[in-house]
């Protein structure tokens, strides 16, 4: 059975405004036959009684009905309070909640070390944040937008509601210790002004930035951004793919959804520690090995080797880009003890 104080705010008002329905009703009766009184009159004793407003210092009433009376104003006094205790608590509920749950995401981001930050929840950051996420990625994210806050907390991501642009926001979660930060807001000028104020704040983190235009590609790389992503031509560029080389947009398309998870391209930085160091392509057989193809090599000076041959030695700081599944990455690093590394 359910006691009082385990009933949800709706179910108190609900049950209060019966009890005072019921006590309002039983009142009027008994000023209707016990005082003869008229039924407006009734009414308005009522009213006068359970709201405390009385009607003078003295009463000339008998002394049953100033008892009656009496009773009236403590039961009906209780029904109200329970009523408007219930209605109060519906109000200040969701308030309490929202506190509790900022000190909780507070506390968790607090903890966070190497994280992805992402700036702006609509489809792009969603899309992102989900993928990111699928992958094993910690993410934060922050928004203004108050729907978009609501919808990323139920999808249960860290986030924080604020303007990314500003540099309390950004150390609110945690830019120091952060390794990328993503800048989707919505206007290209707003996300080169966050660039520039996240640079300024780390200057060690990768930064990732939208842009609509070709034009804010140059600011954007001038603030500080590490990468730039145009939507609109990386969408042309796919859909020129699909006309001109379907099979190869097949390829691409099963590589990055997500319910083909398995499959991977995946990159490799050759770490001091590696025993990969040194060691030729052929050495490491890896597809006869290990069924992954080493589709590309791009060494420290950012030189890009597209489908190295057998004989290229690989070098420290080298990255290696694998396709195949998971496992077969995963085994791969394990044999020649190759750390991994978050991004």
């Amino acid at each position: 059975m359910r006691t009082h104080a385990s009933k949800t705010p709706v179910q108190r008002i609900a049950g209060g405004g019966v009890l005072l329905l019921f006590v309002f009703a039983i009142a009027v009766a008994g000023y209707r036959y016990l005082g003869d009184y008229g039924w407006l009159e009734s009414v308005w004793m009522v009213v006068i009684t359970i709201s405390t407003v009385g009607y003078s210092e003295s009463s000339s009433l008998s002394p049953g009905l100033q008892l009656y009376t009496v009773l009236v104003i403590l039961i009906g006094m209780s029904a109200a309070a329970y009523t408007f205790g219930g209605l109060i608590q519906l109000l200040l509920a969701g308030e309490i909640d929202r506190l509790i749950g900022l000190r909780r995401m507070t506390a968790e981001i607090a903890n966070m070390k190497d994280h992805v930050i992402i700036c702006g929840f609509g489809r792009m950051g969603q899309s992102l944040a989900e993928d990111l996420r699928s992958q094993g990625r910690v993410v934060v994210i922050i928004e203004l937008n108050a729907d978009r806050i609501r919808e990323a907390d139920i999808l249960g991501f860290a986030c924080l509601t604020g303007d990314a642009t500003e540099e309390n926001t950004l150390e609110s979660v945690g830019i120091v210790r952060a390794r990328t930060l993503v800048a989707a807001l919505s206007g290209d000028a707003e996300n080169v002004f966050l660039t520039l104020t996240a640079r300024n704040l780390n200057s060690k983190i990768q930064i990732v930035a939208r842009a609509e235009l070709r034009s804010t590609e140059k600011k954007l790389r001038q603030a500080g951004a590490d990468r730039v992503v145009m939507p609109t031509v990386v969408g042309s560029r796919q859909m020129a793919r699909v006309i001109t080389r379907p099979t190869t947009a097949d390829l691409m398309e099963l590589v990055s959804q997500r319910e083909f998870s398995d499959l991977e391209l995946d990159e490799l930085r050759v770490a001091e520690s590696s025993m990969l160091s040194g060691m030729s392509v052929g050495a490491t057989d890896a597809h006869r090995g290990h069924k992954l193809l080493i589709v590309a090599i791009q060494s420290r000076d950012g030189k890009l080797l597209f489908n190295p041959n057998a004989s290229q030695v690989i070098q420290v700081g080298d990255t290696l880009i694998l396709m195949g599944h998971i496992g077969d990455i995963q085994g791969f690093r394990e044999k020649f003890n190759q750390p991994v590394e978050s991004v």
